[in-house]
C-alpha cells in the first residue's frame, strides 16, 4: 500500500515502501499499478488463526485475539484496518507480512484516487427504497454491526443502518447465519422495521454506563455505542456502533427516535406516498386508480358505496331492511360510515331525531340477517336518560317488524358482561412480558400458571363463550339481538364479526373474511390509530383487533376445514396493520381519512376532482406485499370448498350437502364436566343410534334460558359436521390455547425445527395439490393425453405442490414451527445485568419506564 503523505517515524510499517533518505520528498509519489485480487477466506495477518476475522465494507479488520492476552495494538486509539472491500481487495503487491511483535502496527492508508476507483467497480449497498413513491432517506451510519444472539457475536451481520421516512433498513450482503428460508416483503426488506412498529428506542454506552429512551425531540448527551429497538410484534433488534463513527451514530438514533414518533397524522408516509403518486401519476399507482389496487382487493367490497351495503342486503335476504343515506358527507355522525342498513319502518326523519339520543350519535345500524329472519344489530348507548325508554322501545318496534315472524328483540350489555379495552391492554403487556422473558429456560416450570396470571386465555375464551351463546339466540329462539355499548366502536366489533363468522360460511373465506373486516371494523369506525397507537401518544391504545385475530385463530384450529385461509394469512393480516401504508387501518373512522386527506390534498395542491379525499392503497391488494408465490401461503389445505368435485362411474359429479347446519365442533362445556370428565348420565347418543334416548327430567333449579343454550350445545355436538354451516367452538380450558406462530415465532427457545404444526400442513398440501392435479386429468376427454402432473399443469392454489421444488421425501430443512417467519436475529435480548431489558422484565411493564431512565444520561 502506499500514502500520500511520509509515513509517521514514530512507528514503523511493514505495508509501505521504506522511508526515503533524501532531504525532498517528492510530493507526487509514484503510483504502483494495483490488480484486483478476490479477498481471502482467513485474515492475512494471522494466516486464519483468529477466531472470527470479520469483513467491513472499508477491508479487514484485524479481530484475533493477542497472544498471552496483550490487549489489541491500535493507532491513536483506533484498531488496524487492512484497506479493501466486500468482494475485492485492493493491495500493493508486496509480501504480506505478520505482526511479530507486540509493538508493530501496521498502517495502510488508501489515496483519495483509490476510494474513487472503489466507488467505481464495488456496487454500492443500497436499501430497498421506495423513490417514487416518496420514501426518502433520512440518515445513515456505515459499520454497523446487528446482532444475531445474545451469547455470542460469531454470528453477527455487518453493513450499513438507514433510517428513512417509511423505516429502518440495514443493509448488509452477508447471508443470514442459521436461516434456510424466509419469505420476501415487496415493500420490506429482511431486516427492515416499520417506523410506525417501534415501540420504543434505547440508547447505551458501555464506557460510560449510561441508557437513555429516546423521544422525539430529545438530546443525546453522549455517544451510543448500542441501539436497542423493541417493537409492538415482540421483536428486539438490537445495533452496535463499535466501528463506526460516533456522531453518525448518535445522529441516526435521533432521525429513528424522530420519524418513529410524529406529531401530525399527516406527518405518517401513507400521505406522502399518496401525494408522490397523485403528482407522479395523475392520482394512479401501478396502472390502476389508487386504492383499488389488484389481487383480491378488486373482489373486497369495501362499503364506500351504496351499492355495496344494497348487494350486501341481497346476499343475506334481509327483506325488511333498508340502505340508508342519511349520513351522506357524515352530516349526522363522523363516526358512522356514509351509509348503513336500517329497520324500513324507521323514516329517515325519525333517524335524524334519535341521532342526538346517543352517544357520538351512533344510532342502531344492521350488521346481518339469518335465513330465519332474525337479525344482529349494534348501537351505542343513549345518553339522554329522559328519553332512553322512548327511543327504546320505538327502536325495538322497528325492528320487530324487521322480523318475518315478528319476534322479540334481544339485547345484549356488552359492557358489564366482557371486559374492557383496559382490561384487555393489561392482559396483552403481561403475555407481552411473559414471551419475551429472559432467560427462557427459568420460565419453564411455571409457564402455565404464568400465562394463567396474565388472563389473556381467559378474555378469549370470554368472548368465544358470549358470541357462542348469541348464536344460539339467533339461530335456535330465533330472536333479533341488539349489542349494545357505550360506544359501539370496540367490543361489539369482536362479537358481531364473531358471529358472524360462525353462522355465515361466506365470511370464512378469504374474501368474506376481508369484506367483514372492512364492514364491521373499517367503516363501522373501529379507532384503529388510537388503538394501534400509530403516533405513539395515545392512552386508549389496546390490542381489540388482535384479540379478534386470536378468537378467530381458536376457531381456524378446531375447525381446520371450514376456513379457507390458514394461520399465516392472520398474523400477516395483523403485521399489517403495522405498515403506515394502507389506509385500512390507519384512521379512526372513514371521516378522519377523507377530513385528513383533503387538508393534505389542498397543502400540496393536488386536485381530488369528484372525489372524497385521496385514495389511499387499500391492505387487502396482497400483490403490493407479496408475489403470487408466497401469497398462495394464505390458502388452507383443510379447506373443503362448498361443493366437491368428485368421480363416480368415470363422470364428474358434485357433491352437494343437505340444507341443514351441522357441526360437531363443540361449544360449550357440559355441565356435568367435572375434572376434565363428563359423567356417564350426561353422555347423549350418537344420532341414529340403537339406544334409546331418556328424555332429562327438567330441573327446577336451572334457569330455563341456560338449560335451553346447554342442551342446543350438546345437541349440535351430537350431529355430524356440516363445514358450511353454523360451527361452534370448544370452550373448555383444554381447548384454548396460545397463538404460538403469533407469539412464539421470534423465540429462538421456542421453535421445533422440521416440526410443529407446519409438517402437517406441508404433507397435506402436498395431498391436496396431487387431488387436484388427478381431478384435472379425470376432467379430461377420454382418449387424450393425460396432462403431466406438477406446476405446468395449471398455477396451483398451495405453496407446497406435488411434483414441484419442494416435493423432496421427507420433511423440508427450512420447515420449522415458526414457518414463514424467522427468529434470527429478531430478538436478541441483551443478556448483561443492569441494562434495559433486565430492567423492564424486573418492573411491572414490558418496555422500560421513560420516567426513570430520561434523567440516567
Amino acid at each position: 500500500m502506499f500514502s500520500l503523505k511520509p509515513p509517521r517515524p514514530t512507528f514503523r510499517s511493514y505495508l509501505l515502501p521504506p522511508p526515503q533518505t533524501d532531504d525532498k520528498i517528492n510530493s507526487e509519489p509514484k503510483i504502483k499499478k494495483l490488480e484486483p485480487v478476490l479477498l481471502p477466506a482467513s485474515c492475512p495477518w494471522c494466516a486464519g488463526k483468529c477466531l472470527r476475522p470479520r469483513i467491513l465494507p472499508h477491508g479487514w479488520q484485524h479481530s484475533c485475539l493477542p497472544p498471552q492476552g496483550k490487549p489489541r495494538r491500535t493507532v491513536s486509539g483506533k484498531p488496524w484496518r487492512f484497506s479493501g472491500a466486500l468482494k475485492l481487495l485492493l493491495r500493493i503487491q508486496m509480501s504480506s507480512a505478520r505482526l511479530a511483535s507486540s509493538t508493530t502496527v501496521v498502517v495502510c492508508p488508501v489515496p483519495q484516487a483509490h476510494h474513487l476507483f472503489l466507488s467505481m467497480i464495488i456496487p454500492a449497498l443500497l436499501p430497498r427504497i421506495l423513490k417514487s413513491s416518496g420514501e426518502i432517506v433520512v440518515n445513515e451510519v456505515n459499520f454497523v454491526r446487528k446482532c444475531i444472539a445474545s451469547d455470542t457475536s460469531q454470528y453477527d451481520l455487518w453493513g450499513k443502518l438507514i433510517c428513512s421516512n417509511f423505516k429502518i433498513s440495514f443493509i448488509t450482503d452477508d447471508p443470514m447465519p442459521l436461516q434456510k428460508f424466509h419469505y420476501r416483503n415487496l415493500l420490506l426488506g429482511e431486516h427492515d422495521v416499520p417506523l410506525t412498529c417501534i415501540e420504543q428506542i434505547v440508547t447505551l454506552n458501555d464506557h460510560k454506563r449510561k441508557q437513555k429512551v429516546l423521544g422525539p425531540n430529545q438530546k443525546l448527551k453522549f455517544n451510543p455505542t448500542e441501539l436497542i429497538i423493541y417493537c409492538k410484534d415482540f421483536r428486539i433488534v438490537r445495533f452496535r456502533f463499535d466501528e463506526s463513527g460516533p456522531e453518525s451514530a448518535k445522529k441516526v438514533c435521533l432521525a429513528i427516535a424522530h420519524y418513529s414518533q410524529p406529531t401530525d397524522l399527516q406527518l405518517l408516509f401513507a400521505f406522502e406516498y399518496v401525494g408522490k403518486k397523485y403528482h407522479n401519476s395523475a392520482g394512479k399507482a401501478n396502472g390502476a386508480p389508487l386504492g383499488a389496487g389488484g389481487g383480491s382487493s378488486q373482489k373486497t367490497p369495501l362499503f364506500e358505496t351504496y351499492s355495496d351495503w344494497d348487494r350486501e342486503v341481497k346476499r343475506t335476504g334481509a327483506s325488511g331492511w333498508r340502505v340508508c343515506s342519511i349520513n351522506e358527507g357524515y352530516m349526522i355522525s363522523t363516526c358512522l360510515p356514509e351509509y348503513f342498513v336500517v329497520p324500513s319502518s324507521l323514516a329517515d326523519q325519525d333517524l335524524k331525531v334519535f341521532s342526538h339520543s346517543f352517544v357520538g350519535r351512533r344510532m342502531p345500524f344492521w350488521c346481518w340477517s339469518h335465513s330465519n329472519g332474525s337479525a344482529l344489530v349494534r348501537t351505542a348507548l343513549i345518553r339522554d336518560v329522559l328519553q332512553q325508554r322512548k327511543i327504546e322501545q320505538r327502536i325495538c318496534n322497528a325492528i320487530t317488524k324487521s322480523h318475518p315472524q315478528r319476534s322479540d328483540v334481544y339485547k345484549s350489555d356488552l359492557d358489564k358482561t366482557l371486559p374492557n379495552i383496559q382490561d384487555i391492554q393489561v392482559a396483552f403487556v403481561k403475555l407481552k412480558q411473559l414471551c419475551v422473558n429472559e432467560p427462557f429456560e427459568e420460565t419453564e416450570e411455571k409457564w402455565l400458571s404464568s400465562l394463567e396470571n396474565t388472563r389473556w386465555l381467559e378474555y378469549v375464551r370470554a368472548f368465544l363463550k358470549h358470541a357462542a351463546e348469541l348464536v344460539y339466540v339467533l339461530e335456535s329462539k330465533r330472536l333479533s339481538v341488539v349489542l349494545q355499548e357505550e360506544e359501539g366502536r370496540d367490543l361489539s366489533c369482536i362479537i358481531a364479526s364473531l358471529v358472524q363468522v360462525m353462522l355465515d360460511p361466506y365470511f370464512r373465506t378469504i374474501t368474506g373474511f376481508q369484506s367483514l373486516i372492512q364492514k364491521e371494523w373499517v367503516m363501522a369506525g373501529y379507532p384503529f390509530l388510537d388503538r394501534c397507537n400509530h403516533l405513539k401518544r395515545s392512552e386508549k391504545e389496546a390490542p381489540v383487533f388482535l384479540l379478534f385475530l386470536d378468537t378467530t385463530w381458536q376457531l381456524l384450529e378446531q375447525c381446520p376445514a371450514a376456513f379457507e385461509f390458514s394461520e399465516t394469512y392472520l398474523a400477516v393480516l395483523h403485521d399489517s396493520t403495522r405498515v403506515a401504508l394502507f389506509g385500512t387501518f390507519l384512521f379512526n373512522s372513514p371521516h378522519q381519512r377523507v377530513q385528513q386527506s383533503t387538508e393534505f390534498a389542498i397543502s400540496k395542491n393536488i386536485q381530488l376532482g369528484d372525489e372524497k379525499g385521496l385514495k389511499f392503497p387499500s391492505v387487502w391488494d396482497w400483490s403490493l406485499q407479496f408475489t403470487p408465490k408466497d401469497c398462495t401461503l394464505f390458502h388452507n389445505p383443510f379447506y373443503i370448498g362448498k361443493s366437491t368435485p368428485c368421480v363416480q362411474n368415470g363422470s364428474v359429479k358434485s357433491f352437494k350437502r343437505t340444507k341443514k347446519s351441522y357441526s360437531s365442533t363443540l361449544r360449550g362445556m357440559p355441565a356435568s364436566l367435572k375434572n376434565g370428565i363428563i359423567s356417564e348420565e350426561e353422555l347423549r347418543p350418537r344420532r341414529n343410534s340403537l339406544i334409546l334416548q331418556v328424555k332429562p327430567a327438567p330441573l327446577e333449579t336451572r334457569d330455563s334460558q341456560d338449560w335451553g343454550a346447554e342442551r342446543f350445545f350438546q345437541e349440535r355436538a351430537s350431529r355430524p359436521a356440516d363445514l358450511h354451516g353454523t360451527i361452534l367452538p370448544h370452550l373448555s380450558g383444554a381447548h384454548i390455547k396460545l397463538w404460538k406462530l403469533c407469539y412464539f415465532r421470534w423465540v429462538p427457545e421456542a421453535q421445533i425445527q422440521h416440526g410443529g404444526f407446519i409438517t402437517a400442513f406441508h404433507k397435506l398440501s402436498l395431498l391436496a395439490d396431487e387431488v387436484d392435479v388427478l381431478s384435472r386429468a379425470l376432467r379430461q376427454p377420454r382418449g387424450g393425453p393425460t396432462p403431466a402432473p406438477g406446476p405446468e399443469l395449471a398455477p396451483s392454489r398451495l405453496y407446497f405442490c406435488a411434483g414441484g421444488p419442494h416435493d423432496a421425501p421427507g420433511t423440508p430443512d427450512f420447515l420449522s414451527s415458526s414457518f414463514p417467519f424467522s427468529p434470527v436475529g429478531n430478538l436478541c435480548r441483551r443478556s448483561i445485568s443492569g441494562t434495559p431489558l433486565s430492567k423492564f422484565l424486573s418492573g411491572a411493564k414490558i418496555w422500560l419506564s421513560t420516567e426513570t431512565l430520561a434523567n440516567e444520561d
